[in-house]
């Protein structure tokens, strides 16, 4: 049955117009997601209690702000699924060193969903450990998110550098990633990090909030802030972390970092009614950082060759294959794919699907409704159903596209837009 193309209905009494956006595709090592305790916490308020307690649009003398445009969200527009693997290690991210094939081999992989987003800060860890062993000319294997930004950094320290790859943008699995800055998207267990772990983390995560900032206006706009509407029927049960099996017996919870980045965190905004156009209970809006991942690797890559980086095409089936570069320092980015080359089972696949719907270069939102979200993006429209709980996807590794799970989460995004 087809779905009707969305009228221009009014909701709550406000006037809506048109829209639509996306990112990501096929299996993939750094599918950022957005965080689902950042967006179901409501400042120590129960949802019911936060209807009750809406402002009132303050008077001002400043022009309304404009109408958001509608996203035209039918299923029958979806051009693509996408199917995405995160390269999850209960331990966190696997920075360290060792002599593999008569090379020095450091290891930088295992970001789970925050991949993009930590990844400038991860580098500046794991790149000095080049220096330690005295290298001046270092490979790195993978390119990326993790092997750009390493190889980058790398640059920066003063060391000339070869990225050895299988495949480049937009064929790498981070060419799949959803989009958005989530550094606290399964990045660890409680249980399984080491002491200092979390001092780490933050020192990753604001380093790479700072230097995307840096990436701000730039030609293609890498790098972007977006406005997101976070939205909950008056039913919605607050969010309560729940543990998550673990492949090998007993259960952990995802580590929760979130309050240390509060000071550089936007935050969220409770709207009246007559401050937004949806039928819901409650509603809110914050302002986040997005990655448009086509224009940023570009730029990444143009960086790169720049500084006098070079790209060979190379193929690794075993560790043995680290033998075969002529560099003697080199850096494994391998993201999920280090899961067979170097048969780390410490990886933990946790899939993610998104549905593609084409670009609408008017809607200039996002939204999270019902467990899915809606990201706008030069190259198309992303949805994306990120469950009920932090379980969902875990330890799954299965990359079929669930074309009814694609379909049902694009109706949650068009039931926003129709008339009540």
């Amino acid at each position: 049955m087809r779905c009707p193309a969305p009228s221009l209905p009014k909701l709550r009494g406000t006037p809506v117009a048109v829209a639509l956006k996306s990112p990501i595709v096929g299996a993939a090592r750094g599918m950022g997601m957005i965080d689902r305790r950042s967006l179901m916490r409501t400042s120590g308020l129960g949802l019911a209690g936060l209807a009750m307690s809406l402002p009132g649009r303050a008077q001002s003398a400043f022009a309304p702000r404009p109408a958001l445009v509608p996203v035209d969200a039918r299923a029958e527009r979806l051009m693509r699924i996408s199917v995405c693997l995160r390269p999850f290690r209960a331990a966190g991210p696997r920075i360290e060193m060792e002599r593999i094939a008569g090379r020095h081999v450091i290891h930088h992989y295992g970001h789970g969903g925050s991949g993009w987003s930590l990844s400038w800060g991860s580098a500046m860890q794991a790149a000095p450990l080049a220096l330690t062993a005295g290298a001046r000319e270092v490979a790195v294997v993978g390119a990326g998110a993790i092997g750009l930004t390493t190889a980058l950094t790398a640059q920066r320290l003063g060391l000339k550098v070869v990225i050895y790859a299988a495949e480049r943008f937009p064929d790498v699995r981070s060419a799949r990633a959803t989009g958005t800055w989530s550094p606290f998207s399964r990045i660890a267990m409680a249980g399984a990090v080491a002491a200092g772990f979390a001092d780490r983390w933050e020192q990753m995560a604001r380093r790479s909030w700072a230097i995307y900032q840096s990436y701000l206006g730039r030609a293609g706009t890498p790098v972007e802030f977006l406005e997101r509407y976070v939205l909950f029927d008056a039913n919605t049960p607050p969010y309560r972390p729940e543990p998550v099996a673990l492949p090998g017996g007993g259960s952990d919870h995802f580590v929760d970092y979130e309050e240390r980045l509060r000071d550089i965190s936007p935050r969220n905004q409770t709207l009246g009614p007559d401050q937004h156009p949806f039928p819901v209970a409650v509603a809110r809006r914050n302002h986040s950082m997005n990655f448009n991942v086509s224009a940023l690797a570009a730029t990444l890559e143009q960086e790169f060759l720049l500084n006098g980086g070079r790209f060979v095409p190379m193929t690794l089936a075993s560790p043995a294959d680290f033998g075969r570069i002529r560099e003697r320092v080199i850096f494994n980015c391998t993201g999920y794919g280090a899961r067979a080359l170097l048969r780390d089972e410490s990886i933990i696949p946790v899939r993610g699907q998104i549905a593609w719907l084409p670009p609408q270069p008017e809607v200039r939102y996002g939204l999270y409704y019902r467990d899915v979200s809606m990201l706008p993006r030069p190259d198309g429209i992303v949805v994306q159903a990120i469950g009920a709980s932090e379980a969902f996807g875990f330890n799954d590794a299965n990359e079929a596209p669930d074309v009814a799970a694609a379909r049902s989460s694009v109706e949650v995004i068009a039931s926003l837009f129709r008339p009540r």
